[in-house]
């Protein structure tokens, strides 16, 4: 009776999910848009020293030039250095993070093996803004001794994304899910064009930390949001198809950056993109399911009732009749079984109860921290793979388009491990043939690095569903939700690898090839969960896939009442976690 009713509330009616969906997940953009920001506006350009007074010609190697932005198209390395002779007939020899004076030295000429005098950069420096009219590394100048600041952006911006996450998906299930989305909208609007007018370093890392939290809460938010109100047939894909939009948000920051070369004209709009939502999303209903578990019948009536009449149903069901089928769910739950494992409270440990269980726990925790390492290992490197770095990124994330119809593909046809590990094993290939790929062969390169993002991005979009269809219902939230923080740990770690660049180019993918090797082979001891029924118990955890027997178990019938329950609800637990 119970399923009944959902499949009448949920699969009938289809223009009103449909517009509340694609409502929720075009806000999904901006998150896209402001965790790849970083990209362009905090690009370094090249740079020297400023110079302590006019300047009447320049000289780099046999080129004489009257000024300096002549000489830029003609810088290729860090190494260079620029001769420079003042007004006042003085010579100096600029590089990027000291200057020096040339002593009796009357001729302006590139080779000087006179003595020097060795200054520091006290005047500031000169930046080429040939391509970026201006950066926050050139508003704020940070290079040299203060290059570590510039570093810090996008990890610092990546910390925010894993303590709102935490944050806003506690206040979703205290509050509810609609004060969210409405407060995470209008405060990514604000704090992104907040970001525009700070005043100074500090400032702008702070309001990037509070726009990086907000972001985050209204991803983790809705993908709740989009799944409570989608029928369990399209769930998956739903659900999975959020992550499009976030690819998307991607797009429109390689556009955005093409068009715009001002930081914080760049940055204001970025913000502006996703306004029209900001203005609508007032409209938009709480979800039926957390308004009946807060009891609130009346309220979950009414929105239940607005379904109806968008999608022109004549007899929109009863909240009443739904809450007594619930009781007598519970009921029969309470008389058919004893056993009070399922209201014990449970802690991380539980995920480590037996070899079997800590097994698969490290393994999972590893395929999320590696898919999350991957992906944005693959995009924030975009941008240096030589060619146009605004084409590259708006290909990297084109590409992630295709990858979760794959994804959705796979799973239902292939299976979850089997989808699994050869995307997983692809990635660490990939990862390999671009370390052999002469470096002036760059169209290969973009290439095989949109063959990597895709391949990772196939496994990072299967391991949400996945790792609640490997734990028990007493214990599933708490698996999606640590895998989900070994995610953001790898979000949080990517920036750094990318920074590995300055010690080898390679570095980077080197390490996202191993980490993708090793989840790819542990993959393989993970058992398969398509067309298996959710299991219950830790026991039943344990045993699935050890035997042809136990992999294909029926779903014990004391629990059926309140199995059911948590199949329904299974799309909440499923999606609160984001990249």
């Amino acid at each position: 009776h119970k399923r009944l009713f959902f499949s009448k509330l949920f699969f009938s009616l289809y223009r009103f999910q449909a517009f509340l969906y694609f409502s929720s997940v075009f806000q999904a953009m901006s998150c896209g848009i402001h965790y790849l920001a970083s990209v362009f506006m905090a690009v370094t350009p090249n740079f020297v020293c400023g110079i302590p007074g006019n300047v009447s010609s320049v000289l780099f190697y046999n080129s004489s030039e009257s000024s300096l932005e002549d000489i830029w198209t003609l810088w290729t390395s860090t190494e260079n250095y620029i001769v420079v002779q003042l007004e006042n007939g003085e010579i100096w020899e600029l590089n990027q993070c000291s200057r020096s004076k040339r002593e009796m030295s009357l001729d302006l000429a590139y080779e000087y093996k006179g003595n020097k005098s060795v200054f520091s950069c006290s005047d500031g420096f000169l930046y080429d803004d040939t391509k970026w009219k201006s950066t926050v590394v050139t508003q704020w100048d940070l290079v040299c001794d203060r290059e570590w600041l510039a570093k810090l952006i996008q990890p610092t911006f990546m910390l925010g994304v894993l303590i709102g996450a935490v944050i806003f998906g506690d206040i979703a299930d205290r509050l509810g899910r609609q004060r969210v989305i409405w407060f995470t909208s209008a405060g990514q609007f604000v704090f992104g064009i907040a970001v525009a007018f700070t005043f100074d370093y500090y400032s702008f890392v702070i309001v990037r930390f509070l726009l990086a939290m907000v972001s985050s809460g209204y991803l983790v938010v809705a993908f709740v949001y989009v799944t409570e109100f989608v029928g369990i047939k399209a769930r998956t894909w739903a659900s999975m198809h959020v992550h499009a939009f976030f690819a998307m948000g991607v797009m429109i920051v390689a556009l955005v950056g093409f068009l715009v070369r001002t930081w914080w004209v760049y940055q204001i709009c970025l913000s502006i993109a996703t306004l029209p939502f900001v203005l609508c999303c007032w409209m938009l209903p709480e979800t039926p399911f957390w308004l009946l578990s807060e009891e609130r019948y009346e309220d979950a009536q009414k929105v239940i009732n607005i379904m109806a009449r968008w999608n022109k149903v004549s007899t929109p069901c009863k909240v009443s009749e739904l809450c007594s089928v619930q009781q007598d769910d519970l009921v029969g739950g309470r008389m058919g079984d004893n056993d009070t494992s399922s209201t014990k409270k449970h802690n991380i440990l539980d995920l480590f109860c037996n070899w079997h269980i800590a097994r698969r726990t490290i393994t999972v925790w590893l395929i999320w921290f590696t898919g999350s390492l991957g992906y944005y290992v693959f995009s924030l490197s975009s941008v240096s793979l030589g060619g146009n770095e605004y084409l590259n990124l708006f290909l990297i994330g084109a590409v992630e388009l295709p990858c979760y119809i794959i994804a959705c593909i796979g799973m239902d046809k292939l299976g979850r491990r089997n989808t699994l590990i050869p995307f997983l094993i692809l990635s660490a290939l990939i990862c390999v043939l671009i370390m052999f790929i002469p470096q002036d062969f760059n169209i290969l390169i973009i290439l095989a690095n949109m063959a990597g993002k895709f391949s990772i991005g196939v496994a990072f979009g299967l391991i949400y569903l996945y790792t609640a269809e490997l734990y028990p219902t007493i214990v599933r939230s708490l698996a999606v939700g640590s895998g989900s923080m070994m995610c953001r740990v790898g979000s949080v770690v990517a920036p750094f690898c990318v920074y590995l660049r300055s010690i080898w180019i390679f570095m980077p993918i080197l390490l996202v090839g191993i980490m993708a090797l090793l989840s790819g082979i542990l993959t393989i001891m993970l058992p398969e969960t398509l067309g298996k029924p959710l299991t219950n118990t830790l026991v039943e955890a344990t045993e699935m896939g050890r035997s042809k027997k136990s992999s294909s178990g029926k779903t014990p019938p004391a629990h059926s009442g309140v199995a059911s329950e948590k199949i329904e609800m299974f799309g909440q637990e499923t999606v609160s976690t984001e990249k």
